[in-house]
């Protein structure tokens, strides 16, 4: 159960088959591009205009330079599962496995839905934008779109026209907004949506409704906002959002932390999503609470929600905040996320786990999820499986874990896929 991952909703639609181990297994990957550029490789080799089969070289040509990070397990976890054959991750023969791998994709007719039966996926969210059509997911029994939020938060006068079209009609004022807005919320609802998410990207501040945001709204449609009464709208917007979710009974998700901006060379050659984020500084813990603590206090009070932080220091703040809000009847109404981003490997993953258990609930615990563009990263499930239960393990050995061997297990099922599977 993935309920979080940014895969093509275009291809899933399409049932894409795929006949090139590039297109298929790097292309779509910017944890790849970004391992690519720390070896060196020219950026003409990662997301410019090299041939497939270059782009293949240098990728296999570095894998020997990846001892010990995530992606080598990663790499030879998706290889095993996609390809019946075994070859030597030691970076040579780069043409002729990319000619094998080839063959045997254009011999065997592997596609999306191809794809999700290998990996056993019962049900998956990739991220749909609120003005997105999300008619497809109608008839899926195992696909959902997840709403990815931001747009909506962060308003531009382009994306109000948008939504104009979208819903036609004309959106004159705040009000106009928030029941168009909430219009198309009951569509994704309709298309299964059980999930959203929002970005909380390094420096978020919550501002309180100081009374202007109307007033910022029409500056918005009009194109003339400033940054700074962005954000003051922004949270006005966060907070119209969350009370919806709760409405609804829909699953808020928080991604905490991350630094967007590094290299605008970058930027500008791959794309905002090319792999070169970093990590931010310490979440304003003020501005986190302050927005679930006004959320709290709205007529639906707040909607279940997963806290991730790309922080790793700041894995006992998020965590802790669990026992901070409540809601009668309901279990887990705050839980922190699984290892996210850069924090997706055994190191952080343990970590995870340790801060849960002891400032946290651990039985709570939602589970893995992808946050991926590549089909083939649903193999990250086996590996989050792997590294949990060797972790239950030691804790049974050390005499920490205090219930019976059975306990053990059902708590093994209940953070690999029945809390989850509980939530779709």
């Amino acid at each position: 159960v993935d309920y979080h991952n940014h895969l093509s909703v275009a291809e899933i639609a399409a049932n894409k088959r795929f006949d090139d181990i590039y297109d298929l297994w790097i292309k779509p990957d910017p944890y790849k591009h970004r391992a690519m550029r720390m070896a060196g490789v020219a950026e003409r080799y990662i997301t410019g205009d090299a041939a497939a089969i270059e782009k293949f070289e240098k990728w296999w040509e570095m894998l020997p330079s990846l001892s010990l990070h995530p992606l080598s397990h990663w790499a030879e976890m998706e290889f095993s599962v996609l390809f019946p054959f075994r070859v030597a991750f030691d970076g040579k023969n780069a043409k002729s496995i990319y000619n094998r791998c080839n063959a045997y994709l254009q011999n065997h007719e592997i596609t999306v839905q191809t794809l999700l039966d290998v990996f056993g996926v019962e049900y998956a969210c990739p991220c749909a934008s609120l003005t997105d059509d999300v008619a497809f997911f109608v008839e899926s029994e195992r696909l959902a779109p997840s709403l990815r939020g931001d747009d909506v938060v962060a308003l531009s006068q382009a994306w109000i026209e948008h939504l104009e079209k979208v819903e036609g009609e004309t959106i004159s004022t705040l009000s106009n907004l928030e029941r168009a807005i909430e219009n198309r919320l009951t569509a994704f609802q309709k298309a299964g949506c059980r999930y959203a998410d929002h970005a909380l990207d390094n420096g978020f501040v919550f501002y309180q409704d100081d009374g202007k945001n109307e007033e910022r709204f029409q500056k918005a449609k009009q194109g003339s906002l400033s940054k700074e009464e962005g954000k003051r709208l922004a949270s006005y917007m966060l907070l119209t959002l969350g009370t919806l979710y709760a409405k609804y009974g829909m699953t808020m998700q928080l991604h905490v932390g991350a630094q967007r901006y590094t290299s605008d060379r970058l930027r500008l050659l791959a794309g905002a999503a090319g792999g070169f984020a970093g990590i931010g500084n310490s979440v304003d813990v003020q501005s986190l609470t302050a927005f679930l603590n006004e959320l709290e206090k709205r007529e639906y009070g707040l909607p279940k929600t997963v806290l991730f932080t790309l922080n790793p220091s700041d894995n006992a703040l998020i965590s802790v905040l669990s026992g901070s809000y409540a809601k009668d009847g309901v279990a887990g109404l705050i839980t922190q996320g699984p290892a996210w981003w850069w924090c997706d490997h055994s190191l952080g993953i343990v970590d995870t786990l340790e801060y849960t258990a002891v400032y946290g609930m651990l039985s709570n615990f939602v589970g893995m999820t992808t946050d991926s563009r590549s089909f083939l990263s649903f193999v990250r499930h086996d590996y989050f499986r792997r590294i949990l239960c060797d972790w239950l393990a030691q804790k049974w050995a050390n005499g920490e874990f205090l219930g019976s061997e059975n306990d053990l297990f059902a708590l093994a099922y209940q953070l690999s896929y029945g809390n989850a599977k509980k939530e779709k």
